[in-house]
């Protein structure tokens, strides 16, 4: 029969491990059934986004071997930025396709243009505002910079962003959006940039937490009368 201090101290082990881990536990369950009974689609914002964008007609458009060597063009897309068409070369130049010049950047009111013809046509525009840094936990964290980002006055604090160096939209953030990144980071546990699954925060939790189950069953099994039964039927 094991001794009564060492069950004793099973189940203290049990209890403070609980404790200790129960608001982590806590989370995980939370972030877990947000996770499921959230549509991910909306999450990215989709129900903001223009689904049945127009695209503008051009003509009189240069050929791209007339504004680079051939053997040069490794990337090109084309590009309607405010109803003027460009050529998006190796992705780093942004060249007017009528002209052939050369543009370093779009301006405020060109990216404004870009961002109300991929959002939903009634949001109200609350400011635009250069960005040039993001932090480890900025809702554009990983984008590409400088950027300009458009404010809209809505419920969800909708904001928008745009790519100063190319004119593409990149992605729009909202609320839920906002709230599914937060729970995203207590899940993953990764409080320094939220997407690192192979932190040691992480790693040590979980094994503290499958230590925790571990004495919970131990637990059992050294005070289950049913186990002590059996343990005497044995003996006899």
């Amino acid at each position: 029969m094991i001794k009564r201090k060492t069950v004793a101290k099973i189940r203290k082990t049990h209890r403070y491990l609980g404790l200790f881990l129960g608001i982590q536990f806590l989370m995980w369950t939370i972030s877990g059934l947000y996770f499921s009974w959230t549509n991910l689609d909306e999450i990215h914002g989709d129900q903001f986004r223009n689904q049945a964008m127009n695209h503008t007609m051009f003509t009189d458009l240069m050929s791209p071997t007339e504004i680079a060597n051939t053997s040069d063009i490794m990337f090109l897309e084309f590009r309607d930025i405010a109803n003027v068409p460009y050529y998006l070369i190796n992705q780093t130049q942004l060249v007017n396709a009528q002209s052939g010049t050369l543009k370093m950047e779009i301006s405020k009111e060109e990216a404004l243009q870009v961002a109300q013809k991929n959002m939903i046509a009634g949001l109200k525009v609350q400011g635009i505002e250069r960005i040039t840094e993001t932090g480890k936990h900025h809702e554009y964290r990983g984008g590409p910079l400088p950027a300009y980002v458009i404010s809209f006055d809505t419920p969800g604090n909708i904001k928008a962003y745009v790519s100063i160096a190319d004119g593409s939209f990149k992605t729009l953030r909202h609320r839920d959006w906002r709230w599914f990144d937060f729970l995203w980071m207590t899940h993953t546990m990764d409080y320094e940039g939220r997407d690192n699954f192979n932190n040691v925060v992480l790693r040590a939790f979980s094994l503290l937490g499958l230590i925790t189950v571990l004495s919970g069953f131990t637990l059992w099994y050294v005070t289950s009368p049913t186990m002590r039964k059996r343990k005497k039927v044995t003996k006899e």
